[in-house]
């Protein structure tokens, strides 16, 4: 057989496997992806006034100036014509203008960030709903979901009522990734240390798929996870299943479960840690360890100079590196203001802080708690740090 026979042979083949496919972002099930669907093809449309004209002429020109038609004008002296001149700039500007007065709305309206105000195209947000929040962790390479409200984690599934709000905290254990339900919503990318949101409304029940859609490593292409459309009454039903499994989600679980995996089956948890989402979000889970937000408290204020480098210390890479070195003790800092006329001068404040008269002393915490509660207050107080 040939391969133009071949070819041809295959084609019909093809577009019937394409023909099965189902674009889901072009069959979205949440407002949300309705309205992002409707900006995609809108964008599209106009591109295409400009596009289909361009081809078509391509082909027109090519047929009619060709050099076996002697009967096609020619006119090698030609140069210029306002009124061509004004279709090739008018029209294209037209189109950039509309596309803009899109973007710049489709921008604010489809902010992640900002809260639905409306169900779908037909129906406004009722005055009485309440939102759900849902808490998400990015991990080697599986989701956890953590519903604050209910007190319970799950890992792989994810579960909303139809007709609800969704509001989405986001975040990731240590590698970046991108959380991503087409039938919900657009992507939204997941770090550590830090929190995306992601506000959307499901209007259709069914099972959809979700999926990271940034790669992250070995696991990337099994990191997937079920997204289920519920009624009112099927999702409470589901929370009571949850909570009916048994076992908690607390740090030291959450510690084995960050450990790489793939594959992992969906697990439920019955109870999780109100200050999990936090400690995963500030990279403080281990014990021992400052948190992100205590660290930036610091040196807002200034730091502690040489009195933080035990703290810094303890870290490898935003891990606990004390936790695979031998224990060691916690420490408190009593910091007392220097006299005003030290504080003027920056010589006199390094020379004071070589001085006795300045208390500024390391100590186990185990051995000072009493004495520091016992202790009266220095003149300027005194400040705790427990790494």
């Amino acid at each position: 057989m040939s391969a133009r026979a071949l070819r041809n042979a295959l084609l019909p083949m093809l577009a019937v496997l394409i023909a099965g496919c189902k674009a889901v972002v072009m069959h979205p099930a949440g407002d949300i992806a309705v309205q992002q669907r409707n900006l995609i093809v809108a964008s599209t449309f106009l591109m295409l006034l400009v596009i289909v004209p361009v081809i078509v002429l391509t082909f027109v020109f090519a047929w009619r100036y060709r050099a076996s038609n002697q009967e096609a004008p020619y006119e090698p002296d030609w140069h210029h014509s306002t009124q061509l001149e004004l279709v090739i700039w008018s029209a294209p500007l037209l189109i950039i203008i509309a596309l803009g007065a899109l973007t710049w709305i489709g921008t604010h309206t489809l902010d992640p960030y900002r809260p639905v105000d409306r169900l779908d195209v037909a129906r406004k947000l009722p005055a009485d709903v309440k939102t759900l929040n849902v808490q998400v962790v990015a991990l080697d390479w599986k989701w956890l979901f953590i519903y604050p409200d209910y007190g319970i984690a799950t890992v792989n599934e994810l579960a909303a009522p139809v007709d609800v709000p969704i509001s989405f905290q986001i975040t990731a254990s240590n590698v970046m990734n991108s959380f991503f339900v087409p039938a919900l919503a657009g992507q939204i990318y997941a770090m550590p240390g830090m929190e995306t949101q992601l506000h959307a409304v499901i209007n259709q029940a069914g099972d959809y798929e979700g999926f990271s859609a940034n790669y992250s490593g070995a696991g990337f292409s099994h990191m997937r996870f079920k997204f289920r459309g519920l009624s009112p009454s099927d999702f409470d039903a589901w929370v009571a299943q949850v909570k009916a499994g048994g076992g908690a989600l607390e740090r030291a679980d959450y510690l084995k479960l960050a450990q790489p995996s793939e594959n992992l089956p969906v697990q439920h948890y019955a109870h999780s840690a109100s200050d999990l989402y936090d400690a995963i979000l500030n990279l403080c889970v281990e014990p021992n360890k400052m948190c992100m937000r205590d660290m930036m408290s610091i040196d807002a204020r200034g730091g502690l100079g040489l009195a933080s480098v035990d703290n810094v210390s303890r870290l490898a890479y935003d891990r606990d590196a004390g936790a695979r070195a031998a224990p060691r003790s916690n420490y408190v800092l009593a910091l007392c203001a220097a006299d005003r006329a030290v504080s003027s001068s920056p010589a006199a404040v390094r020379a004071a802080s070589d001085s006795p008269t300045v208390a500024s002393a390391w100590a186990p915490a185990e051995s000072t708690a009493a004495a520091a509660a016992a202790a009266p207050a220095p003149n300027a107080g005194a400040t705790r740090f427990a790494p």
